[in-house]
């Protein structure tokens, strides 16, 4: 049976290397498996989760779409800009606004760790940034790695959550650039047969 892939273009602009690499990734899924696409930059929604989780807003109907998406989904892609060595402000709004108690994890009485409600999915993680992968990773300690794929994806219960960094942008020629894609399109069919099987 198919397994259903939820992809998220998580840039606030669609016509970046991110849509880019998120099209090649859903072309590669779509062989073999279900596919739902959300692109941030289409989304209507307050990013501001304005009272914390004292009084939780009611969610906008992408945010209830998404988030039915990610209940549905075996594997959650997100594909990412790296700004100051974390997400953008509008997908970390995204995350604030829909990644809640109840949905995503819930304290009970007498427990020092909560319950993570989205265990059984797997999440890819696809950056894209200025700053060579190896810099980022040994000396600016990947912020956005334990930011988006353990301190929120894994605290939800993802596992395993794989990381691809794409870098530097700023210096790729075209003929990189295609290389990127072509791997994009790669991981797109492995995540797709690896939910078939």
């Amino acid at each position: 049976m198919p397994g259903h892939i939820l992809i998220l273009n998580g840039h606030p602009d669609n016509n970046r290397l991110c849509g880019a690499l998120a099209d090649r990734f859903q072309a590669g899924a779509e062989q073999h498996a279900r596919v739902t696409r959300f692109n941030l930059a289409d989304m209507v929604f307050d990013a501001n989760l304005q009272r914390g989780y004292q009084v939780i807003q009611e969610p906008e109907a992408d945010l209830f779409k998404f988030q039915q998406a990610v209940q549905d989904c075996d594997h959650l892609v997100i594909v990412a800009p790296v700004w100051w060595g974390g997400v953008p402000a509008r997908l970390k709004g995204l995350i604030d606004r829909t990644f809640l108690p109840g949905f995503a994890f819930h304290y009970e009485a007498g427990q020092a760790l909560p319950t993570q409600l989205l265990k059984g999915r797997r999440a890819t993680l696809l950056f894209t940034l200025d700053t060579p992968p190896w810099y980022f990773r040994w000396f600016q300690k990947a912020p956005a790695v334990h930011q988006l794929g353990k301190a929120t994806l894994g605290f939800s219960g993802f596992r395993p959550v794989t990381t691809e960094l794409f870098g530097p942008v700023i210096k790729a020629s075209e003929q990189t650039i295609e290389q990127w894609l072509q791997k994009a399109e790669k991981q797109g069919i492995q995540a797709a047969l690896k939910g078939a099987s």
